[in-house]
């Protein structure tokens, strides 16, 4: 299944039925009169959040929603059918914008999350709504009111408890690989990364979701590389994970320059909680790797994990901080709640 986390979308609800002009015409009845009924009311377009969906690749194949409209009015009183309501399924973490792609509309962050989006147009009145002690035979009657029309974009942010960000090739694949059964592309080019992947991984009996972000690269908030599109996927996580490549001679560039992108990007990214790790020290030694810590830590002032994914080496323990960090969010957003 492809991956696509933005789509445009044009979604209408249902006009209302007209109302009906209609006499009472009965055998044997003296006094007849007015009994049009009244249109049905259009259906509306609802939004539901839904387990089971991790992709709007859907939306690209079905791209306008149009609500049925109500029937008309009918005599002897009879009210027009209503439209059925139309329901829009998206997966959890979307968020459904306006066209300006800027206004968000809607957050459908939550499984169930069910909202009425859009009413259905109020069906018109027939002439029996205009009787009265001195109007006893109207003949007016009011077409359907209208649905709401509009385009709209959805955006997809995937619900992860952690993100892992570093520059193309530091080793993020490797590492979700390594802990979970997601199976990302991995090849010793940069950029084999090319949209966000998601893995369950287990801290001891405590299990969170991890995100693989695509590397950032200097400029990517300009759009340089594959830009900071996908950093919305980590804007939801309650810790990131920041590999860097421990092979590389610039390690503090490489750090300095993830973090001006997050900075640059906004979100608070560049304020969650953060784990740093060397990554790749299987193919430094243990005596360079340590070397390259070291610089690091003077530098920057942080002391970064040294992990392998292909040896094992620390693995678990930052599985485990990674979790304790996670434990602690989600605790004090239930207490904020």
């Amino acid at each position: 299944m492809k991956f696509l986390d933005q789509t445009k979308i044009y979604v209408s609800s249902g006009n209302g039925g007209p109302g009906c002009i209609s006499f009472r015409r009965e055998k044997y009845v003296q006094n007849g009169g007015p009994d049009g009924g009244n249109g049905g009311r259009g259906g509306a377009i609802i939004f539901e959040a839904v387990n089971g969906l991790n992709t709007l690749i859907d939306f690209r194949y079905t791209q306008h929603f149009r609500a049925p409209s109500g029937t008309g009015g009918a005599g002897r009183d009879r009210t027009g059918a209503s439209g059925e309501d139309l329901v829009i399924h998206v997966p959890v973490g979307t968020e459904v914008i306006d066209e300006d792609k800027e206004t968000v509309l809607l957050d459908m962050s939550e499984e169930g999350q069910r909202v009425v989006f859009m009413k259905g147009g109020d069906g018109g009145f027939g002439n029996t709504h205009y009787k009265s002690a001195t109007n006893q035979a109207p003949r007016k009657k009011t077409p359907g009111w209208p649905g709401e029309e509009r385009a709209l974009w959805l955006r997809l942010k995937l619900i992860a408890d952690a993100g892992l960000l570093g520059l193309p090739n530091a080793g993020k694949s490797t590492f979700l690989a390594a802990v979970s059964k997601a199976k990302p592309k991995i090849a010793d080019y940069p950029f084999t990364t090319l949209h966000p992947n998601l893995g369950v991984v287990k801290a001891g009996e405590y299990s969170f979701v991890i995100a693989d972000i695509p590397g950032l690269i200097e400029g990517a908030h300009e759009g340089v590389g594959l830009g900071t599109r996908f950093l919305g996927h980590v804007e939801r996580t309650s810790v990131l994970l920041h590999l860097i490549d421990a092979t590389q001679d610039d390690i503090v560039g490489a750090y300095k320059t993830i973090r001006n992108e997050l900075k640059q990007y906004g979100g608070g990214l560049n304020k969650k909680p953060e784990i740093i790790a060397l990554t790749k020290v299987d193919a430094t030694g243990e005596e360079i790797a340590l070397e390259q810590a070291k610089i690091f830590e003077e530098e920057t002032g942080q002391k970064p994990i040294i992990i392998s994914a292909v040896s094992g080496k620390n693995i678990d323990e930052t599985l485990y901080k990674l979790a304790d960090i996670i434990k602690v969010k989600k605790a004090e957003a239930y207490d904020a709640a």
